[in-house]
């Protein structure tokens, strides 16, 4: 089977901790270049994870005719740029979570793609993993009755005033960060948007950034709420709450590939704990866009998804703003 070849654009963290590994072992995906602003940092970082080729710019990289897609761990406020870039390169796109800065971008570059004939998608990981899948089967089932409510944590702690999560005008903060993910586990799961959105934040007095975002989606007959912060004890855990029972998410968005993931399920008969064998949610993700790309699919991750995920931040913003709900 033909391997798509990915060129990496940026010699990221995130890449090289959990990224690059999973794809190593994939039969569908070469990672075949890396690029860097720094030509020795690429060259050195290639080197380490036994990628054949490197380059000195993000644009010497969207010249190689081997490359058929790219993969873009950019700084938020980088994204759309890049996107259109590659689109005029003919690359198809896989880019990071959030797709860009506002919804407006978001459908700007999910367009300027399709104009130029390439697939882009947003590299929400965690929805190609089978717990979430399954999640989502029992939970559209009537495992545990009529879905009425699901809440979501996602905390770290990151006070380097270098980081770019802590950069303000990089598109840094905890909405854009981790909350995006928040936002994203409540339409997956309730597989609808939401009506209408209330927002509060707390922003650190030296960075500027959300430390610490809280929000509530108002499905209309269903409720998410979500808190996340960048400045506290790291912790994950999404929890759904039924007319019937419940389900928790144990490791929702930072799953270790190599054990078993862990689903609890609560109703009136008891509680169990749902296994999935361990899986690289990485490289399902890539190869599923890869599949798309050779199939001439649907990502998936529809590009629209990523829109309707934005107009949501953009609401959550405004609401912080005005005090206020704001309806979509």
């Amino acid at each position: 089977m033909k391997k798509i070849k990915f060129g990496i654009l940026g010699v990221s963290r995130h890449f090289i901790l959990r990224v690059s590994s999973a794809l190593t072992r994939s039969s569908a995906v070469e990672t075949h270049g890396l690029a860097s602003r720094r030509s020795e940092q690429a060259k050195t970082w290639a080197k380490k994870l036994g990628i054949p080729r490197w380059y000195g710019s993000y644009q010497e990289l969207l010249e190689d005719p081997e490359i058929d897609a790219v993969y873009i761990p950019l700084p938020n406020h980088l994204h759309e740029e890049w996107i259109k870039k590659a689109a005029d390169a003919g690359k198809h796109v896989l880019c990071e979570k959030p797709l860009t800065l506002t919804a407006a971008q978001a459908q700007a570059a999910v367009d300027y793609c399709k104009k130029a004939k390439v697939k882009i998608m947003e590299a929400f990981m965690y929805k190609c993993h089978p717990q979430w899948r399954r999640a989502r089967e029992l939970a559209a089932v009537g495992e545990i009755g009529k879905l009425r409510f699901v809440h979501t944590f996602f905390c770290y702690s990151n006070t380097n005033p270098r980081d770019i999560r802590n950069n303000p005008e990089m598109g840094g903060g905890a909405l854009y960060d981790i909350g995006c993910y928040a936002v994203s586990a409540a339409r997956f799961l309730l597989q609808k948007e939401p009506v209408r959105v209330l927002c509060v934040l707390t922003r650190d007095p030296d960075f500027k950034t959300d430390i610490l975002t809280s929000g509530i989606l108002d499905f209309g007959e269903e409720r998410a709420t979500f808190s996340v912060s960048t400045q506290s004890f790291n912790y994950q855990q999404v929890e759904l709450l039924g007319s019937g029972g419940r389900m928790r998410i144990q490791i929702p968005f930072n799953m270790y590939p190599d054990v078993p993931a862990e689903l609890f399920v609560t109703t009136g008969v008891g509680t169990r704990c749902i296994k999935t064998d361990p899986q690289d949610q990485y490289r399902i993700e890539f190869e599923e866009f890869a599949g798309s790309i050779i199939n001439n699919s649907e990502p998936p991750v529809p590009p629209s998804d990523a829109v309707g995920n934005m107009k949501v931040i953009d609401a959550l913003f405004q609401s912080a703003e005005s005090g206020r709900w704001i309806n979509l």
